[in-house]
């Protein structure tokens, strides 16, 4: 085994990357994918048609449901809630789970919510208790109940100014069709 799996956590997958990290009450379903050096903290559940990148965060109290897609270097904050259907009934199932995509280095903080079927772009953060209703773009920065654009962001994670010039590292954005992005 290439990963560490805690001695009181159920790993059915064998699609674990080298120096992942499994801990304590954790169960990971038999079809789920998890990639290198992931942490994934106690009381997590990860559902079978789930895929997580490399180097990805989560953290307590985290549910993965069918259709999640977790790219590299994402954080999830502790109790995330991800949904996978919009229409759920008891004992009625969709013929498909809605796709949910979290795109390389977003983060999502504490007690959020991701309704199903959005995508949470590049570089985006969601505010610790926030309701995500709508797709979050790159390099923006949501919250609230339901959670709202605020201000753009930094891939460092600082806000930019008026400017777009990142009041930390400098570095400097444009806006080309509504979709920002580095400027060259």
């Amino acid at each position: 085994m290439s990963y560490f799996k805690h001695p009181n956590a159920i790993v059915e997958s064998s699609k674990i990357g080298e120096n992942t990290r499994i801990w304590a009450f954790s169960h990971v379903l038999p079809e789920a994918v998890i990639g290198s050096n992931c942490n994934v903290n106690d009381h997590t559940f990860i559902e079978n048609d789930v895929l997580i990148g490399n180097n990805v965060t989560v953290k307590s109290g985290v549910y993965i449901w069918d259709g999640v897609r977790i790219a590299d270097n994402v954080f999830i904050g502790p109790n995330v809630t991800f949904t996978n259907d919009l229409k759920p009934r008891s004992k009625q199932y969709p013929e498909k789970f809605e796709k949910t995509i979290i795109e390389e280095w977003a983060s999502i903080g504490a007690n959020a919510t991701i309704i199903a079927g959005l995508t949470i772009g590049k570089y985006a953060m969601v505010g610790a208790g926030s309701v995500v209703t709508k797709d979050v773009p790159n390099n923006t920065l949501w919250f609230g109940n339901p959670a709202k654009f605020k201000k753009y962001i930094c891939n460092c994670g600082e806000n930019l100014n008026d400017k777009l010039i990142c009041i930390k590292c400098r570095k400097q954005y444009e806006i080309i069709n509504n979709i920002i992005g580095e400027k060259l």
